[in-house]
Parts: structure tokens; sequence; C-alpha cells
């Protein structure tokens, strides 16, 4: 089987002027290396794809795959993720991993978190902060965390994300609006443990694969990952 694979090289864009912030969560050559190799050991044939602009040219010259191995994350636009998976869906691809309402969806922390809500499944309580005057406003009790909306991999995130205090709320919330030109979640603090949770299938289908403790070092921002 022809297996493509598409990701967004963190040094591709570094190239051309992007920041480390900006490419935080883009991929190193060893980690797609490492896919590859995996993906060719099974017995595939494997073609580097890239970012979606090197799919767009591929896809308008005729190229095809029997499926897909997505990991690019996008640049632009709180649909970033979902962008890939729109295109292969237009073109008829299979792909691995979420459709393109699903990673919208779960960018954006806030909607993903209503949805949630709605199916009767606890999630911390939360506002959405879009401008600096709503900052006061915010229903909860301290202390709780703020960050980006629709960010991930930490970016936005730092040891000011644990607000104690009004004051420390407005100069955290007004830091974030500026600097990430979006909405700024605002969530009570959970304290505990953290989990991530790997889940390949849809529906009846999905299972449970793997799980990952997260653990701060002695040298981390204490309560920030």
């Amino acid at each position: 089987m022809r297996v493509g694979l598409t990701y967004d090289l963190r040094q591709d864009y570094l190239a051309k002027g992007f920041g480390e912030e900006e490419t935080a969560e883009f991929d190193a050559p060893e980690t797609i290396a490492a896919i590859e190799g995996v993906l060719k050991r099974r017995g595939f044939k494997v073609e580097r794809i890239g970012n979606i602009r090197s799919l767009v040219q591929r896809l308008s010259a005729g190229k095809r795959w029997d499926f897909v191995f997505n990991i690019a994350e996008g640049m632009n636009g709180v649909g970033r993720e979902a962008q890939v998976p729109a295109l292969l869906d237009a073109y008829g691809v299979p792909y691995t991993f979420s459709d393109p309402l699903t990673m919208a969806l779960t960018l954006d922390k806030a909607m993903a978190k209503r949805i949630v809500r709605d199916h009767g499944l606890p999630t911390a309580p939360f506002c959405l902060v879009e401008r600096e005057c709503e900052i006061g406003e915010q229903p909860l009790s301290f202390p709780v965390f703020a960050k980006p909306v629709a960010e991930g991999t930490g970016k936005g995130i730092t040891e000011t994300s644990r607000v104690q205090s009004l004051d420390e709320l407005v100069a955290a919330t007004a830091k974030l609006l500026a600097r990430y030109r979006q909405p700024a979640l605002v969530e009570s603090f959970l304290p505990g443990r953290e989990f991530t949770v790997g889940i390949v299938g849809t529906g009846p289908a999905a299972e449970a694969i793997a799980v990952m403790e997260i653990k701060l070092l002695d040298t981390a921002e204490q309560g920030a990952y």
C-alpha cells in the first residue's frame, strides 16, 4: 500500500522567519523519520508529503495514495488542524486520525467543553474572556487557570497561568488577549495528577491503548505544563 505522510516540519518554518513559539507544535526531522521507519517496517511504501501547501500541489498534479498518515498541525486560523483532513475528504483520500469537525472542535477548547458538558460529562467550570473589559466579570472562585482558547503544546501557559486574585487575572488575561489575539479561557483550577490517554477507533470500536502521566521535574515551572 502507498502511504502519504503529511506533517509540519519545524525547521522549515523557522527558516522562513517564524518564531520559536509560533512553531512550538511542529515536528523535528527525527520524529518524521521515526514514523516513516515504523510504517516501512510494517510493509508500507511511504511518500513524504509535508505541509498542506505541498499536499495541494501534489493533489492538483494528480497524485493519490491508499491513505495518508496525517500529523499536520497547520499554521493559520482556528480551523488549522482541520485543513488537511478537509482537503483529503474533498479528494476522497482516506487518512488516519480525526475528521475535520473533530479537529476544529477540539482546538477551540471552550466549544469542546460545551459539547462535553451538554453530554453530561464533568468538566471544570469556565468562562470565555474576549475583551479586557470582561475580565472582572468572570464568576469563578479563585484559584483559576487562564490560557489561550485555541492553542496547543503548552503555548500561552506559564507559571502565571494559575491565578490567585483578580489583579493577577487582569494582568494574565490582558497579556493573553494581546499576545495571541484570541479569547482567553478561564477555568476553575483543578489540582491533582494529569494523564493523557491514547485512543484508537471510533464509537463502539474505540479502545484506550495507553495512558501517560505528566510529572513535572523539580526544574520545571511549578503548576504548568
